[in-house]
């Protein structure tokens, strides 16, 4: 499994390399592309749906809290995977700091996934363009953690793995206290 991990991490960091990806791939790793676009959504829950939207928000930030902490403290501390640009025996095209931490699982990865699949799965009934959306979007910021250098491919599976699990229970728990149906009138 590990071959198959190292040859895909080549493939994608490597050979796939390109000018294009080299300027746009590092952003979607950073905070300040990001960031505004969830605050965007708290707002738009908040001002949209009262009550409900907090709660949602809520919830939302309980659920990536909970990707965030699992991946963070009770995996990454006691798999301690290293980081491939951390590791000599591998050969990276480093594109962002490499920073320390160990790699397994990705933290981007199972925080974004988790926000994804809540806000997708909760607004797909309304809107149906959001969910493919929002999937692609997380998709995109796990591929860049191997394409900049600092995850291996079943880092940001297993990370977005983790964060689908999280962001459908976060799904779940919203739609206990409300359907989505009620959430579009706003009672």
């Amino acid at each position: 499994m590990h071959a198959v991990d190292a040859a895909l991490f080549h493939f994608i960091n490597s050979t796939l390399g390109n000018p294009v990806f080299d300027v746009l791939l590092p952003l979607f790793r950073e905070r300040l592309l990001w960031a505004p676009l969830y605050l965007f959504l708290a707002t738009f829950f908040v001002v949209n749906f009262g009550k409900k939207g907090w709660m949602v928000v809520l919830i939302a930030c309980l659920a990536v809290g909970l990707a965030d902490f699992t991946s963070s403290t009770l995996i990454k501390k006691n798999v301690r995977r290293v980081r491939p640009c951390n590791d000599v025996a591998v050969q990276v095209q480093e594109r962002v700091p490499c920073g320390g931490g160990y790699s397994f699982p990705s933290s981007h990865a199972a925080n974004h996934f988790a926000a994804a699949v809540m806000i997708g799965g909760l607004l797909a009934p309304v809107r149906r363009w959001i969910r493919p959306v929002a999937w692609t979007w997380a998709a995109i910021i796990a591929f860049s953690q191997v394409y900049v250098g600092v995850h291996y491919p079943i880092d940001v599976t297993c990370g977005a793995l983790l964060g689908i699990l999280i962001g459908w229970a976060g799904m779940k728990a919203c739609s206990t206290f409300f359907s989505v149906k009620a959430l579009e009138r706003g009672a």
